[in-house]
């Protein structure tokens, strides 16, 4: 038995150790390790899918850590596995990333049936991870029936991230000014309910106000769906209140869309999606690697930056360089 079918054996038996390893190799970009981690792929495909895919966004101290940890836990209470996917903001700099979702979800964190996996976003497009697609399917094949895919809440990250999951969350503020100023449209767009968090104590009436502003708005929007409401909620996480509320309108969205014949062909869309950003990913990782362009990126940029070669001529003459192999 190869070292490859050990791994995807050890991943089927719920082995953390080997998730994480296995992990660890698809994140790799090291060409050498491209083979393996395909191989790996192929093996776990067929185990992968029997799960519910949430996306969670919100902005930077909306509270998005105490929510995902609130509702992990209630779900583990109700028999299920936990995965919890954390695409934490990486330096443009130094490449760094905190990755401390494991010490803002202690508890959750200590939990034999809950998985969390900080991955640095590194330079991605809106700061969702390389390989986050990849690692959903390896923690369903582990026998997580829940994936959260929790992302930084800003840029592009709201996108991304709604294109690989079953339900997209978005969790707002109710003392934040003028809600309505807040909203950022195309967001709300790709949104299948907004949560406004923190609804507790003298901040209940702020947010039940926020709350109706908010469902006003999306009144006004032409709906995602001809058979779903984009609904806004109130929930305190850190009292545990609301949870429950949006679990159930969860599994109310999963079933409307399975009910109606668009549960799977999202799916495939997205499956489609995956496949073509990868080429696009790939196709770039080749032209930077590639010695003629290689050899004048440095010269062409300068003169783009100096002011002295136009960006058009300087992308012809490096396509024209990649071209000549």
């Amino acid at each position: 038995m190869s070292d490859i079918q050990k791994l995807a054996d050890g991943v089927r038996t719920g082995n953390i150790r080997s998730l994480a390893k296995a992990i660890t190799l698809i994140e790799s970009r090291n060409p050498d390790h491209s083979g393996d981690a395909a191989s790996l792929l192929d093996q776990l495909l067929p185990d992968s899918g029997d799960s519910i895919r949430i996306g969670i966004s919100g902005v930077p101290g909306v509270g998005k850590s105490t929510f995902i940890e609130a509702l992990g836990m209630n779900l583990l209470q109700q028999g299920y596995k936990v995965a919890i996917l954390a695409v934490d903001p990486s330096s443009q700099l130094s490449g760094g990333s905190i990755l401390g979702d494991k010490t803002r979800m202690e508890n959750l964190a200590r939990e034999a049936n809950a998985f969390i996996r900080p991955s640095p976003a590194g330079s991605n497009l809106g700061g969702v991870a390389r390989k986050t697609r990849e690692t959903m399917l390896l923690c369903e094949a582990a026998g997580y029936n829940i994936i959260i895919v929790e992302t930084v809440g800003v840029g592009q990250s709201e996108i991304a991230v709604a294109a690989m999951v079953d339900f997209f969350l978005l969790l707002q503020l109710a003392n934040a000014g003028d809600e309505l100023q807040g909203i950022k449209k195309g967001v709300m767009e790709i949104a299948d309910a907004i949560l406004i968090n923190k609804a507790e104590g003298e901040n209940r009436p702020r947010a039940e106000l926020a709350r109706q502003q908010y469902e006003n708005a999306l009144h006004l929007l032409r709906p995602k769906n001809d058979h779903w409401q984009v609904p806004a909620l109130l929930c305190s996480a850190l009292h545990h209140q609301g949870i429950d509320e949006v679990w159930n309108l969860i599994l109310d969205f999963v079933a409307t869309m399975k009910k109606e014949h668009q549960f799977t062909s999202k799916r495939q869309l997205q499956a489609t999606d995956w496949m073509w950003t990868m080429v696009m990913d790939n196709l770039k990782d080749l032209f930077l690697q590639d010695k003629n362009v290689a050899a004048m990126i440095d010269q062409v940029q300068t003169g783009v930056s100096n002011g002295t070669t136009p960006p058009s001529v300087a992308a012809k003459r490096l396509l024209e360089a990649f071209k000549r192999n």
